[in-house]
């Protein structure tokens, strides 16, 4: 059975599974659905059509699932998904999606949001991130695995984060970023691998050695895009932990960061 504070509103429809945990004066809407042994905190707004997966800690003065900021939305039926075990800090705000887009706005499972990030409509967020303090992102965005986003780092709209990429503190994503890879500055320029993250996560020395040839492929040898991206994808099919990086090259997007 769910525990919830005299002081909250679980507005009628709502639906708590067991074990849910709701505090002081927290607000939950009528299309709202928190899974099973999550935390909502105090004074958190979780509203819209919203579902959390189980095991969702989400903390005081966070915003879930609220309307686009955007002049285009006009009061469509749209959705946040959310998977297990995420964790929102302060000040975490996260907005629906819109008609215009794919009318959700997902995350995955097992995120970690740092107080006052933002995860604007239409975006997509894999597994295992991190988003530092003041970390933003805009709308439309795609955020591979264990992806780990800087403090105050920012990504433009329609942007794409690979796997495993890192993003460093105030870097301002204007292109996308392919897996692997670390980025700084403004705009954001490639400095290397992200091999830390990488032996972190278990990879293997050959792995990552693999890696580090495709990024010189990519961005030391003077290569034309196209010609990069054929060299990379003929290796991948001997060299699997490039397979992710060979796909996110031959999908289209918004350029990749060179």
């Amino acid at each position: 059975m769910a525990r919830v504070h005299a002081t909250a509103v679980v507005e009628p429809g709502a639906e708590l599974d067991v074990d849910v945990e709701v505090g002081a004066f927290a607000l939950l809407g009528p299309h709202v659905r928190v899974g099973a042994g999550s935390v909502i905190g105090p004074h958190t707004v979780v509203t819209g059509r919203t579902t959390l997966g189980k095991r969702n800690h989400v903390f005081q003065f966070a915003s879930i699932g609220e309307i686009a900021q955007d002049r285009k939305y006009g009061g469509e039926p749209v959705t946040t998904t959310i998977g297990d075990d995420n964790v929102f800090r302060e000040f975490v705000t996260v907005n629906a999606g819109t008609a215009q887009d794919r009318g959700d706005t997902q995350i995955g499972d097992g995120n970690l949001f740092l107080a006052y990030t933002h995860v604007a409509h239409d975006c997509v967020v894999g597994d295992r991130t991190t988003f530092s303090n003041n970390a933003q992102i805009a709308g439309h965005v795609t955020i591979g695995d264990y992806v780990v986003m800087g403090a105050y780092a920012g990504v433009h709209q329609f942007g794409r984060i690979g796997a495993h990429a890192m993003v460093a503190a105030g870097a301002i994503v204007l292109q996308d970023v392919p897996p692997y890879v670390t980025v700084q500055g403004y705009p954001a320029k490639p400095h290397g691998i992200n091999a830390e993250g990488l032996r972190r996560r278990g990879f293997s020395g050959d792995d990552i050695l693999a890696v580090r040839r495709a990024y010189k492929t990519l961005y030391r040898q003077g290569l034309a895009l196209d010609d990069a991206r054929t060299e990379i994808a003929a290796r991948a099919a001997s060299e699997p932990v490039l397979a992710p990086l060979a796909a996110f090259l031959a999908m289209p997007g918004r350029g990749i960061v060179r």
